[in-house]
């Protein structure tokens, strides 16, 4: 038996008075909510290689993958208003050790063929247990209560998966965000083509 339990457990965020049973097992459970009260969020990572898919995807028994849309429909501010969203529900859900992915539209083409993510418009977002080749589609808007509602149902198994038709593939290595507003690609200068273009003309002329 133990004689006495600790009084306190202490914490980068706050101290806590403990309050529970004198026994082992209780002292052990008190502990175990407190971890989980004070544990860090998750990090809401962007899928760059096939590394991270592993640790957060094949690695863990579900990970939420959202696919955002492209730079130049958002800007910066509406992609970190996603991204936010995202950690807000990371942090509401630690506990269940999600993993939790982001890419954005094309840039994974062949991840979202398989999982069949985005045909419907962006942002788009699922839940997927890889080792029961299964996947859940949100069929919600991309708002924290939507997405929590649809985690909840989830967790509750209320949710008919889909069964993965294709086998995921490896993921290609892609270039971190730069958390910048995307740039629109320079126009190709012709220019210079319609000058030569101009001058074969008088060259044949002149022949003639």
């Amino acid at each position: 038996t133990w004689a006495v339990p600790c009084e306190a457990v202490v914490s980068t965020q706050s101290t806590g008075e403990y309050d529970g049973g004198r026994t082992a097992d209780d002292i052990v459970a008190w502990a175990e909510v407190k971890l989980e009260q004070f544990a860090e969020p998750p990090e809401i990572r962007e899928l760059l290689n096939d590394e991270v898919f592993a640790e957060e995807c094949r690695e863990k028994s579900i990970c939420i993958v959202s696919i955002l849309p492209d730079i130049l429909d958002t800007g910066a501010k509406g992609r970190n208003e996603y991204i936010d969203t995202l950690k807000s529900l990371g942090d509401k859900y630690k506990k269940r050790k999600f993993g939790w992915v982001w890419s954005f539209a094309g840039e994974q083409d062949k991840l979202q063929e398989s999982l069949e993510i985005g045909g419907a418009g962006y942002p788009a977002l699922a839940a997927l247990n890889i080792k029961k080749n299964a996947v859940l589609h949100h069929r919600g808007g991309f708002s924290k209560d939507s997405i929590n509602e649809f985690l909840q149902y989830v967790i509750a198994g209320r949710i008919a998966p889909s069964v993965l038709r294709k086998d995921v593939p490896k993921l290609r290595k892609a270039t971190p965000w730069d958390g910048l507003d995307g740039q629109m690609p320079e126009e190709e200068d012709y220019s210079d083509l319609d000058d030569m273009e101009l001058e074969d003309l008088d060259a044949v002329k002149t022949e003639l």
